[in-house]
């Protein structure tokens, strides 16, 4: 996939469809076609996503500046005084879960390091480090939890290189790292490919970065090269699915979803801020061009008049719920398409 030019016709991050899935107490995490599944809940993974989108929005106005704010005070609720994270919360605001340090806790740091240093909002950014810091007490044996806790943490020490918090926890996820394998035909640091999986590499380049470690720089890019490379086939992204992938899978799989894609995105997106191989970009536009069709079953899985994202690719066909998380990685996406001006071919 070749990244070309922005031009009128690049795809746009669009929110109305996440405006839809929202209310006052937060963003809905299903739905049925389109409408909001109230009897569903909420969830800390999508409003950390929430966030996410919401704080890197430039010159976010109205509503979308509003979805920062909603997301900032869910996340204060979510959190219990030892830093651990409630995840779910019924349609009438009760916590249906005891905190954890799992993968919403890592999110939820994410979420608010990404807003600590991206809002352009000062009480959301004010907000954010104090939470991000009573989150930052505790951590997690669960890889993809602290990767994102790493991010988050990266984000804070670019706008706070000082913030003793954020620096202490990325330091714990670069000793939590094991060695590589050093097998070159499978360097992945799992026996098989599982859910969100460029966050790993993506958290060693952030953590490289952030503590001036080039061989853990050097180590994210080159892993994050060979995932994007093994998630694709015949000129596009054929990501993991559901089930997982390891070496002896047939390819390509399904269901696939959407969380894959946006996750390739913003480890690309990444990279590209440290490393000037045009990979980068191509995979960023790679991923855009999955949503609009360019995939192994040809389908598109998102809506551009509203924004909303499609739950999962099928052999058979698309899953054609238009969730919050499967939105939320629509709108991730095409934010990066536009920071590094390129479309997909």
């Amino acid at each position: 996939m070749t990244a070309a030019p922005m031009t009128a016709s690049t795809p746009t991050a669009n929110f109305d469809h996440l405006l839809q899935l929202t209310d006052r107490r937060g963003t809905f995490e299903h739905a049925c076609f389109t409408e909001p599944r109230p009897e569903d809940g909420y969830c800390t993974d999508d409003m950390a996503r929430v966030l996410v989108v919401a704080a890197r929005e430039p010159g976010a106005e109205g509503p979308v500046k509003g979805l920062a704010g909603l997301a900032v005070r869910f996340l204060n609720e979510a959190q219990a005084y030892s830093g651990a994270c409630r995840n779910r919360m019924d349609r009438i605001g009760r916590w249906t879960d005891e905190p954890t340090t799992d993968d919403h806790w890592g999110r939820c740091l994410w979420g608010l390091g990404t807003a600590a240093a991206h809002s352009e909002v000062g009480i959301i950014q004010k907000l954010s480090v104090i939470q991000f810091e009573r989150a930052a007490q505790t951590r997690s044996k669960a890889p993809r939890a602290m990767a994102y806790a790493a991010l988050g943490a990266a984000e804070l020490l670019v706008v706070n290189p000082e913030h003793e918090a954020a620096r202490k926890l990325i330091t714990d996820y670069k000793v939590s790292l094991a060695e590589p394998s050093g097998d070159s035909s499978w360097p992945w640091p799992e026996p098989r490919l599982a859910y969100a999986n460029a966050v790993l590499p993506e958290a060693m380049i952030a953590t490289g970065v952030a503590l001036d470690d080039m061989a853990l720089q050097q180590r994210g890019l080159e892993l994050l090269g060979w995932l994007l490379d093994y998630e694709s086939a015949d000129g596009h992204l054929s990501p993991t699915p559901v089930a997982g992938r390891g070496p002896d899978d047939v390819r390509p799989g399904f269901d696939q979803q959407p969380i894959e894609v946006a996750a390739m995105a913003d480890a690309c997106a990444r990279a590209a801020a440290v490393d000037p191989a045009a990979t980068w970009p191509d995979g960023v536009a790679a991923a855009a061009a999955w949503f609009q069709g360019v995939n192994d079953a040809g389908q598109v899985m998102w809506d551009p008049e509203t924004g909303g994202g499609f739950d999962g690719l099928h052999i058979d066909g698309v899953n054609q719920n238009q969730g919050a998380e499967s939105t939320l990685a629509v709108i991730s996406t095409m934010q990066h398409v536009h920071r590094f001006a390129v479309v997909p071919q």
